[in-house]
C-alpha cells in the first residue's frame, strides 16, 4: 500500500515476451497487485509474464488484439473489481521508469489530483527523445491541451499515468479509443467528468526500440483532438441553455 491507499499497475501488452518479464520484476514492492493484460499476442506474453513468480501477478488475455486503449479499459476495470485505489500504467516494453512511480502515485494517493500524467519534455535528459518526436509531442500536447482546457499540459502522449479508482468509476470506458491515439481521448473523458489533471516529470526511456507509430495514427491523434474540442463545446453549450 502507499499512504494507505491500495495501488495497482496496469500493464498493456501485446507481442511483449522478450520484455515483459523484466517489467514486471521491476515494479515496486509497495504496489499491490500488478495486472498484465495479454491484447491478444501469438508470442507468448502472457506465459512469460507469469514466468517472473510474482505472487501480485494477474495476467488477464483478450481472445484477439483489441488495442492499447482497449487493454488499458480491460485493465481499469480489473484493478477496480480487486479493490485498487490507485491505477497507475507502465508500459510492457520497459521505457517506463519505475523510480518515476512514487512521483506519479503520490499526488493521486493524497488527493492532490485524480489523474496525474508524466511528462518527458521536463525531464532534464528530455534530449534522449528523437528530435523528430520531441517536436512532434510538444505540438501535440499544445493542441490536445487547447482542445480538452487543461492549459499548461505538456506531454499530452505520455503513457505513464495514474488515476484514481473513484474517477475510473465516472468514465465511460467504452467510449474510449481502443488504439492508438487513446491518451489524447482519456485526457477529453476525464476533463469532462471533471477530473483534476496534474503532470510530473519522467524520464524518458529509449533503448533503440523501432516505434510503431505510423503517419496515420498522427492523423487518427489530430482527429480524436478535433473530437476533444467539439465535446468540450458541446457540453458547454449544453450547459448555457
Amino acid at each position: 500500500m502507499y499512504h494507505g491507499r491500495r495501488v495497482a499497475v496496469v500493464v498493456p501488452a501485446y507481442r511483449e515476451a522478450e520484455r515483459i518479464a523484466e517489467t514486471v520484476r521491476r515494479v515496486p514492492a509497495w504496489v499491490d497487485r500488478v495486472l498484465v493484460v495479454d491484447d491478444g499476442s501469438d508470442d507468448g506474453t502472457g506465459e512469460r509474464a507469469r514466468g517472473a513468480g510474482d505472487a501480485r501477478l494477474v495476467v488477464v488475455r483478450h481472445a484477439a488484439n483489441r488495442g492499447v486503449g482497449a487493454a488499458l479499459a480491460t485493465g481499469y476495470r480489473e484493478a477496480r473489481r480487486l479493490g485498487a485505489d490507485v491505477v497507475a500504467v507502465m508500459a510492457g516494453d520497459g521505457q517506463m521508469h519505475p523510480d518515476d512511480l512514487p512521483a506519479l502515485v503520490d499526488p493521486v494517493a493524497r488527493g492532490r489530483y485524480e489523474y496525474v500524467k508524466g511528462n518527458r519534455l521536463r525531464h532534464p535528459r528530455a534530449g534522449d527523445m528523437p528530435p523528430w518526436r520531441r517536436a512532434g509531442t510538444a505540438l501535440l500536447g499544445r493542441l490536445t491541451a487547447r482542445a480538452v482546457g487543461v492549459p499548461g499540459l505538456g506531454d499530452s502522449q505520455c503513457g505513464y499515468t495514474a488515476l484514481a479508482g473513484e474517477l475510473i468509476d465516472r468514465l465511460p470506458l467504452e467510449r474510449l479509443y481502443p488504439r492508438y491515439g487513446y491518451p489524447n481521448d482519456l485526457l477529453s473523458l476525464v476533463a469532462l467528468a471533471g477530473g483534476r489533471i496534474g503532470e510530473v516529470s519522467v524520464r524518458p526511456v529509449y533503448a533503440g526500440e523501432r516505434s510503431g507509430l505510423r503517419p496515420r495514427h498522427l492523423l487518427v491523434m489530430l482527429g480524436l483532438i478535433a473530437r476533444a474540442g467539439l465535446r468540450r463545446r458541446c457540453v458547454a453549450s449544453r450547459g448555457g441553455e
